[in-house]
This record gives structure tokens, sequence and C-alpha cells, in this order.
């Protein structure tokens, strides 16, 4: 069983972005990677983007330069 720890979860309204954000934070060189949505969370699309906490401002800041549309911003132990 995995180590459960504080992530940074990002939403998105459709799956377009979702894979969006992955192609652009892989281009990019950003941490994370696509995870189906946590239980405790609901959201239009099944994925979202999980992350270190420290990463927030930086994907915040990269979202808004890229267009990519998010639909909520959590922090959660996974």
């Amino acid at each position: 069983m995995r180590l459960k720890q504080p992530r940074l979860i990002v939403t998105f309204h459709t799956t377009t972005a979702a894979m969006g954000m992955e192609l652009a934070c892989g281009k990019a060189g950003l941490p994370g990677r696509l995870i189906p949505v946590p239980r405790e969370i609901t959201a239009g699309c099944g994925m979202a983007w999980s992350a270190p906490p420290e990463a927030r401002a930086q994907l915040e800041a990269f979202v808004q330069q890229e267009n990519i549309t998010t639909d909520g911003w959590y922090e959660l132990i996974v």
C-alpha cells in the first residue's frame, strides 16, 4: 500500500483540458501526473492533475499563461 501524503489536486471540466494539462506540463518539465479524481471531490471530468502542494503558485501561473481551463484546486492527503 502506498503511503498517503499531501497533494495538490487540480480538476477539470473536460478530459480534453486534463490531457492538455498533461501535455503542457510535460513539455515545460513541471511536476505532477494525471490521476482519477479522488472520491472526496466531484468534478465534471474523471481525471485530475496531482502535484506537490508547494508547486501550486507555479502551476496556477502556468495554467493562466497556457489558457488551460480548470474546475477546482484542492489540497488533500491521498
